[in-house]
C-alpha cells in the first residue's frame, strides 16, 4: 500500500510540474553557445561566421556590423539586404551610446494618396508588390557611415568575404526552401527575369550570386558613391523606371543615413537603450515595460494568466498611442518624453482590471499635451573589447517587393507599405496608422524595429532584437523579462513561447501548441480573444548576454536557421 501511495505521489508531482506555469526552480539550465571573447548571432551561420572572423582578424564590433550586414544580403536574401534599410543601436566599451537610422525614404515623387483609387480606397498590392512599393534604400549608406565613424579595418577586408560567399554560393536550408516555394507565385507576378523564376530551389541546392558579387566588388572599389551616384545607381534607376517606378538618380544622390539619440529608460535595476523614431520600437518598449513595472511578474509566474493579462493590457495601450503619435521626427512633432513619463503611463493603466479585459474599442490614444516583417532580420554583436551593437535590418515583407534586379543581384524592398496608405486602414501586418505616418516625399516610414542594448549596474548585460513586423517590440520585451524576471538563460529566454497584442485587431496572438489549453480557456472565459492560427511563430530573437564571469552566452532562435558564432 505504501508503495502505491509513493508511486501516486510521484506521478502527482510529475503531472503538477508539467502543468506548472513557471519554470521549475531546480531544472537544469539550457544554455546557448558560450564564448570568452566575442560573438555574433545572426539569421545564417555564414553571416555569423564572417562577422566573427572579422573580429578575430582584429576588427571591432562596428567592422563586424558592416561585414555581417553585407553577408546577410548574400546568405539570407529573404530579409538580409543592400536594397533595404534598418537601424543600429550601439554601446562602446567606455559606455558611450548612440544609434544610426539607415531606414528607407519615400521618393521625391511620392504623394499622400499614391496608393488610393478614385474612390479613395487602398489599391490592393500596390504598396506591397512590385516597383511602386519600393522606398529609397539605405543599407549601403548605413554600412559606410558606421565604418567611417568607428571601423578599424580597411573596407576591402569588410566586403571581400561577402563577395567570395556570393561567388561560391550558399546552401539552401530546409526552411529557406519552404519559403522560396511559398513566395514563387509572387516572384512570377513581380518579375520578368530572376534566378528565382526558372527553378524551384530545394534543400541542399547551392545558389550562387555572380551579379551580386560584381555589385559588391564595384562598391568595394568605389565606396558608398557607387550605390548612390555611380554605375550601380544608374543600373538600379533604369531598372526601376523600366518597370514603371518613380525613384530617380536625385532620390539616390540625396539619401543619407542619420545618427540619432536612442531612447533610454530604466526597468528595476536595468538601463535599457533602444531605437528612437522613426522606429516606434524604443518608445513602445518603454511604455509597455514602464506600465508593467509596478506589478510583481516574478510572483505571478512566467506566462501565467496574471502575467499575460498585465502585459496584454500594457501592449494594447502602447500600440494605440503608436498609431496616433509616432512617425518620422524630421516631419512630425513626437511627444517622446511625455509618452514614457511615469504619470502618463500610470494614468494609461488606471482602467486595467484583472477581472476583465479593457476592449480595444474602449481604448484610444492617450491624452498627451503636445507643445506630436514579418521578414526582417536581426543580428547582435559583442567584441573582445566590450563594444556591442544591435542591428535590425529589413526589406519589409518576405523578399520585399518580390522585385529582383537580375543585373545587380538583389531584391528591392516594399517599405512604402509601412506608411499609412490611408490613415485608419491597417497595413500588411495589421497595424493601423495615423496622419503622423502619412506619405510625404523624403519622409522615413514608421517602423517596429527594436534593436536594444541593456546595462546592469553600469555594465553591458544584453544585446538583442528580432524580426517579426508588429510583433518585434513585444518579442524583445518578453525576452528581456524572461531573463530579468524569470531567471532564464539567454537561450531559454529566446526559446520560450511568446504572445502578442497590438490594440487592433483586439486579440491575443499566441504561438500555436505552446500554451496550456486550460490557461487559454481561462483567458477566453475572462473575455479575451485568442488567436493561435495567425502564424506559427512570433519573432526570431537573436541575443547575447554577458555572464557573471564576463563570458558571453548567445541565444540563437530555433524558429529560424539562426546561429551564434564566436571565440
Amino acid at each position: 500500500m505504501k508503495q502505491f501511495i509513493s508511486l501516486f505521489l510521484i506521478l502527482f508531482l510529475i503531472i503538477s510540474c508539467k502543468k506548472s506555469e513557471t519554470p521549475l526552480a531546480n531544472k537544469t539550465p539550457k544554455h546557448g553557445l558560450i564564448t570568452k571573447n566575442a560573438m555574433v548571432v545572426s539569421a545564417r551561420v555564414e553571416a555569423s561566421k564572417i562577422g566573427s572572423d572579422i573580429i578575430k582578424k582584429g576588427g571591432n564590433a562596428f567592422d563586424a556590423m558592416a561585414a555581417t550586414q553585407l553577408a546577410l544580403a548574400v546568405a539570407y536574401p529573404v530579409a538580409g539586404n543592400i536594397g533595404g534599410g534598418g537601424f543600429m543601436v550601439y554601446r562602446k566599451a567606455d559606455g558611450e551610446i548612440g544609434a544610426i537610422d539607415f531606414r528607407e525614404k519615400a521618393p521625391l515623387a511620392a504623394t499622400k494618396d499614391m496608393y488610393l483609387d478614385e474612390a479613395e480606397n487602398v489599391i490592393p498590392e500596390k504598396s506591397t508588390l512590385g516597383v511602386m512599393a519600393v522606398g529609397v534604400p539605405g543599407s549601403v549608406a548605413g554600412v559606410f557611415a558606421v565604418h567611417e565613424k568607428f571601423g578599424s579595418l580597411p573596407i576591402e577586408d569588410i566586403i571581400k568575404p561577402s563577395i567570395d560567399l556570393a561567388m561560391q554560393g550558399v546552401i539552401v536550408t530546409k526552411k529557406q526552401a519552404r519559403g522560396l516555394k511559398y513566395y514563387q507565385p509572387l516572384f512570377l507576378k513581380a518579375n520578368k527575369d530572376s534566378i528565382f523564376l526558372n527553378k524551384l530551389w530545394k534543400e541542399n541546392d547551392t545558389i550562387k550570386y555572380p551579379a551580386l558579387a560584381k555589385t559588391l566588388t564595384r562598391i568595394m572599389k568605389n565606396g558608398k558613391e557607387e550605390f548612390y551616384k555611380g554605375e550601380t545607381a544608374k543600373i538600379l534607376v533604369k531598372f526601376i523606371q523600366d518597370n514603371g517606378g518613380i525613384i530617380t538618380m536625385e532620390d539616390l544622390a540625396k539619401y543619407e543615413a542619420k545618427w540619432r539619440t536612442p531612447i533610454t529608460f530604466t526597468y528595476d535595476d536595468l538601463k535599457i537603450i533602444s531605437m528612437s523614431p522613426p522606429s516606434s520600437g524604443g518608445i513602445c518598449l518603454a511604455q509597455i515595460m514602464k506600465m508593467i513595472e509596478p506589478y510583481n511578474l516574478d510572483e505571478f509566474g512566467h506566462n501565467s494568466i496574471k502575467t499575460i493579462q498585465v502585459i496584454t493590457e500594457a501592449e494594447r495601450r502602447a500600440y494605440a498611442d503608436r498609431s496616433f503619435y509616432l512617425g518620422d521626427p524630421d516631419f512630425v512633432n513626437i511627444p517622446g518624453e511625455d509618452l514614457i513619463s511615469e504619470n502618463y503611463l500610470k494614468d494609461r493603466m488606471r482602467t486595467f482590471s484583472f477581472e476583465k479585459p479593457t476592449l480595444s474599442s474602449e481604448i484610444s490614444y492617450g491624452d498627451v499635451q503636445v507643445i506630436e516583417s514579418n521578414e526582417t532580420t536581426h543580428y547582435s554583436i559583442v567584441d573582445q573589447l566590450g563594444n556591442s551593437v544591435s542591428v535590425t535590418t529589413t526589406i519589409n515583407g518576405g523578399y520585399g517587393s518580390k522585385l529582383y534586379c537580375s543585373e545587380l543581384g538583389f531584391f528591392l524592398n516594399n517599405e512604402m507599405d509601412d506608411f499609412s496608405s490611408k490613415p485608419g486602414v491597417p497595413n500588411m501586418f495589421g497595424v493601423t496608422g495615423g496622419e503622423a505616418n502619412s506619405i510625404l516625399p523624403e519622409k522615413r516610414m514608421l517602423s517596429s524595429m527594436t534593436p536594444t542594448i541593456i546595462e546592469k549596474s553600469g555594465e553591458l548585460f544584453m544585446t538583442l532584437g528580432t524580426p517579426g513586423g508588429s510583433t518585434i517590440i513585444t518579442s524583445v520585451m518578453q525576452t528581456i523579462l524572461n531573463v530579468h524576471e524569470f531567471d532564464m538563460t539567454m537561450q531559454e529566454a529566446v526559446n520560450a513561447p511568446r504572445f502578442h497584442h497590438q490594440w487592433l485587431p483586439d486579440e491575443i496572438r499566441m504561438e500555436p501548441n505552446a500554451f496550456d489549453s486550460d490557461l487559454i480557456k481561462r483567458l477566453k472565459k475572462l473575455g479575451y480573444f485568442i488567436n493561435e492560427s495567425n502564424s506559427s511563430i512570433i519573432g526570431k530573437v537573436d541575443g547575447i548576454m554577458v555572464l557573471q564571469d564576463k563570458a558571453l552566452e548567445g541565444g540563437a532562435d530555433y524558429r529560424g536557421d539562426d546561429t551564434a558564432v564566436g571565440f
